[in-house]
């Protein structure tokens, strides 16, 4: 509740989601309505640059991987039209070298799917005073590899060749290895 007071006081309410699970999709749009915001939502990163284009939004809720491109180029987009927009990235793929990389194009916070609305809208609003706890399981040996060569991948521009030379490994592994979902 205090974060829904939070929210009368701000002027504006506007608020883009970009995410391509339709599902997904309508019910956040509808929990983030019932919260205040007054949400436009979109399904391609086209359609989300193109939001951004007619009218920047105060708040944006961007999924990292859609079908038509990185979720990332609309937080960029968003940040370059107003760089007092508050973004954060959703994604079912987290990883700490996208998570790095989307706070570096401006993005406030990182989720993980599933997410519920209060996560959203207590990440949106969320001051920079505010510390996250610590985490509880600390990351097993194959997240700790995962995560060496998402950093590297997005080093090298998600390049899977460049990438592949860099770690000296085949590059059809390190396909194999990327197409997978993360270790836990």
């Amino acid at each position: 509740m205090n974060a829904i007071a939070e929210l009368n006081e701000q002027a504006d309410r506007s608020l883009l989601i970009v995410e391509d699970d339709k599902p997904f999709l309508e019910r956040l749009s509808r929990a983030m309505e019932t919260r205040g915001f007054a949400v436009t939502s979109c399904d391609t990163v086209s359609d989300g640059l193109a939001q951004i284009g007619k009218a920047a939004p105060a708040f944006a809720v961007v999924d990292l991987r859609l079908g038509d491109g990185n979720g990332l180029d609309v937080v960029s987009a968003l940040k370059k039209k107003r760089p007092d927009a508050r973004a954060i990235v959703l994604t079912g793929y987290g990883n700490i070298a996208t998570a790095v990389t989307a706070v570096k194009m401006g993005a406030i916070d990182y989720l993980s799917k599933p997410a519920d609305a209060d996560d959203v809208v207590a990440a949106l609003l969320s001051t920079s005073a505010e510390k996250s706890e610590l985490p509880t399981n600390p990351m097993s040996a194959d997240r700790v590899r995962w995560e060496h060569i998402q950093r590297i991948y997005e080093m090298c521009n998600r390049n899977v060749s460049e990438t592949a030379r860099r770690l000296n490994m085949h590059r059809r592994t390190l396909q194999r290895i990327l197409a997978k979902r993360a270790p836990r």
